[in-house]
């Protein structure tokens, strides 16, 4: 049996079209790196983003995610440089006026109630459940600590375990929606799995995931209510950094600019991955593509014997990250490693956890058919490097 990576070759028939499977940075399709060379991509490269040139494609990008997220009238698209974990900081002083609520199950919505311990605010009131299952925030709501909150956090889809959950406001005692704003991360669930606007005030994601761009950049679908909260944080006596400041980013958004120099190539590739989705049938295409995807790879690794999906129960899987165990005769990091040395890469779980299996992006860029290649490359890896 041969063990070494470099001397097991997947025969070539087996192998996807593209091999890249990653849950962040993600796919980026050819066609978008084609927009980014062309010329009219060039000659947005290395110049002014105040011109009108890149505030028109700030400007593309708002309007492409309103319509493919359909926004309610007054909601609005905001963003900014700095990606997902900025926004955790940025929520710190734009958006908690005193004490918040976090659910969290993983990785990502640990760290988001990491950056709710500002110094100005409250400690953060924390739902906490194991790693593969979820936590929910309507018992505090409906709990007499419920009354202190006034925002609510979420994490739609835990990159970390591939967990899901859904976006929905907390409802207190009375099945009424709880007061307080409802802020969901959204960063490897957006443009893969449907909402509903009304269900959130603050719906915020980086680009690098499910809308399968570069990253370095923030995008938030905003509610009439958190656009007034954080206009009313800023003018209180609250000191607010101008990068932290989520009033000033919809200020210049307004304007089709971000408060500080964005990444053009990142801007670009987001607004042709938004265009696309909105031209091939919109939020319900995708959710039915990511669905697809991750739906083969779900029902796979329940046929096999030596794999099963890392969050048992099928109604909190993710549709756009999934975790799978191996049992432990197989090597998993022995079998990535066949599979990168054959193209095939970024399937690694999420360090953190040290699971032995895969985890596979399963984003609206990802071809289900390479999917398909996918599962076929690793059973052949497995039926050689298995004891």
């Amino acid at each position: 049996m041969a063990t070494d990576p470099r001397t097991l070759r997947i025969p070539r028939d087996l192998l996807p079209e593209d091999g890249r499977f990653g849950s962040g940075p993600s796919r980026v399709r050819d066609a978008q790196v084609d927009a980014l060379a062309s010329h009219a991509g060039r000659a947005l490269l290395g110049t002014s983003h105040r011109q009108a040139p890149v505030r028109a494609l700030v400007g593309r990008l708002r309007s492409g995610v309103a319509s493919l997220f359909a926004l309610p009238d007054g909601y609005e698209v905001a963003l900014g440089v700095g990606g997902s974990t900025l926004f955790w900081d940025l929520t710190a002083y734009s958006l908690i006026e005193g004490r918040s609520a976090h659910a969290v199950h993983g990785e990502f919505s640990a760290k988001f109630a990491l950056a709710a311990r500002a110094p100005h605010l409250k400690a953060p009131l924390i739902v906490e459940a194991a790693p593969g299952s979820r936590a929910e925030l309507d018992a505090v709501a409906r709990g007499h600590e419920g009354a202190s909150i006034d925002a609510w956090a979420l994490v739609q889809n835990e990159t970390s375990t591939g967990v899901a959950a859904p976006v929905r406001r907390p409802r207190d005692a009375s099945g009424a929606p709880a007061v307080g704003l409802t802020i969901v991360d959204a960063t490897s669930a957006a443009g893969c799995v449907a909402w509903d606007p009304l269900e959130t005030d603050a719906y915020y994601f980086s680009p690098q995931k499910g809308i399968g761009a570069d990253g370095g950049l923030w995008i938030a679908a905003l509610s009439p209510a958190a656009l007034e909260r954080a206009e009313r944080i800023a003018t209180s006596r609250r000191f607010i950094p101008d990068s932290l400041s989520l009033h000033k980013a919809i200020l210049e958004s307004r304007k089709d600019q971000t408060l500080n120099t964005p990444a053009i190539a990142t801007l670009l590739l987001a607004a042709e991955q938004v265009d696309w989705l909105n031209a091939s049938g919109g939020m319900s295409w995708a959710a039915a593509r990511c669905a697809d995807s991750s739906g083969r790879l779900y029902e796979w690794a329940e046929s096999r014997p030596w794999a099963s999906p890392f969050v048992e129960d099928p109604t909190i899987r993710s549709k756009s990250v999934v975790t799978i165990d191996l049992d432990a005769k197989i090597d998993a990091a022995l079998l990535r490693d066949v599979l990168r040395a054959n193209g095939i890469v970024d399937v690694d779980p999420y360090r953190s956890l040290k699971r032995n299996g895969i985890r596979v992006g399963t984003f609206p860029s990802v071809e289900p058919d390479d999917v398909s290649a996918l599962i076929t490359c690793v059973d052949w890896v497995v039926e050689k490097i298995a004891p």
